[in-house]
């Protein structure tokens, strides 16, 4: 297959993205290589409603001509604009940084060339938000891998390592609970994950990007097991809100030096009003300043 070229706008800190999606990277489903020589990433990737289409692809990140390039399996091509699309929202290719910075710079002066990273399948994201509920993002990855080994489909791919789809919503709506126990997950997160697959699975939450956010929120927030947190952290990735906002985010409060505060969760939405529509980029600019830590989420309701 031919190369894809995808150009971005400048600044655009490839190399921060790369390395937040390789800390959360499921083994068996994505391949991230992230040096100063080597900007790669590659995923599985199965699309729901086209027929069963599912295949690999890889994306090269250059940054002196400031573009990724894509190569796809032969298995994806006939959904080549729809594949396009999502690398385009997982590496956050159409954003045009000046009026972000004109918002957030002050703040964060160092923070311009960060963007959201997206997702390319949200149901995988969702899931895996779930598992990070007040754990480490080593401790939620491990329990992604686990789930994907016993629960994805294998596929060939000319990485050996790569070789799994993450599990369909339609599988995981069938998944027993002893059977997620087994792996690890304890019964809320395992009825939170049932329950998401069965949604999705019936078309009744939609996680792509272009999503209603407000009803999408508030369709994830009436799920056993997900509250704001993972609802915002959901809308934030897989729904590609720009102004989403995970207020109770531990982290977060840590950046904005709320913890000592009675009330961190509103203290930091009030601090974030004057980062409005650009708020999911703020949490991004306040993460990424952080020492390199462990980083929890509030546990959803």
């Amino acid at each position: 297959m031919p190369l894809i070229a995808l150009p971005w706008k400048s600044p655009y800190d490839h190399l921060a993205l790369l390395a937040f999606l390789a800390q959360r990277q499921i083994d068996g489903v994505e391949q991230v290589q992230c040096t100063e020589g080597q900007a790669l990433y590659r995923s599985t990737l199965e699309l729901p409603g086209t027929g069963g289409h599912r295949g690999w692809l890889q994306v090269q990140l250059d940054g002196e001509r400031q573009q990724a390039l894509l190569t796809l399996d032969e298995a994806l091509a006939p959904c080549r604009d729809e594949v396009v699309r999502r690398v385009r929202h997982l590496l956050d290719l159409d954003t045009d940084p000046a009026p972000i910075a004109r918002v957030l710079h002050a703040d964060f002066p160092h923070g311009d060339g960060l963007r959201v990273p997206g997702a390319l399948q949200g149901f995988a994201l969702a899931v895996r938000a779930i598992l990070g509920q007040q754990v480490t993002v080593a401790a939620a990855r491990t329990l992604a891998q686990r789930l994907a080994e016993r629960f994805g489909a294998p596929l060939e791919t000319p990485w050996p390592a790569l070789n799994r789809l993450f599990p369909s919503p339609e599988v995981l709506a069938h998944a027993s609970g002893d059977a997620l126990g087994q792996l690890g997950i304890v019964r809320q997160r395992q009825a939170a994950i049932t329950a998401l697959a069965r949604a999705v699975s019936e078309g009744q939450i939609d996680l792509q990007p272009g999503a209603d956010m407000p009803a999408t929120v508030q369709a994830l927030r009436a799920l056993p097991g997900i509250g704001d947190w993972t609802a915002q952290y959901i809308a934030m990735r897989a729904l590609r809100c720009s102004d989403a906002f995970v207020a109770g985010d531990v982290a977060l409060h840590n950046a904005l030096g709320l913890r000592g505060e009675k009330a961190p969760a509103r203290a930091a939405l009030e601090r974030a009003q004057a980062w409005r529509p650009w708020r999911a980029y703020a949490v991004l600019r306040a993460w990424h300043a952080l020492p390199a830590q462990p980083r929890r989420g509030k546990k959803a309701g």
